[in-house]
């Protein structure tokens, strides 16, 4: 299992919209948070190992209306 974190930056007056499409769209989310800076939210995604992230970027993510830009980290280990 991969784990990753998408910190999108979404249209003006989009978030919320953005933020419920994508929970309710997108099976491989555990959790969106709005956050404060550069972005608007950060999203956590499971992923299976075989997945391709560039593709699960490019055409589950990047293709939600009002998303304006994206930007992932590629976790290695949790610590708990």
């Amino acid at each position: 299992m991969q784990t990753i974190f998408i910190q999108v930056k979404c249209d003006l007056g989009k978030v919320y919209k953005v933020a419920e499409e994508t929970v309710e769209n997108v099976e491989q989310v555990s959790e969106i948070h709005s956050i404060s800076g550069q972005f608007d939210l950060l999203i956590k995604c499971y992923l299976e190992d075989s997945d391709d992230i560039g593709h699960f970027i490019s055409e589950k993510i990047q293709t939600i209306s009002g998303i304006k830009d994206t930007y992932t980290l590629i976790t290695f280990k949790a610590f708990s």
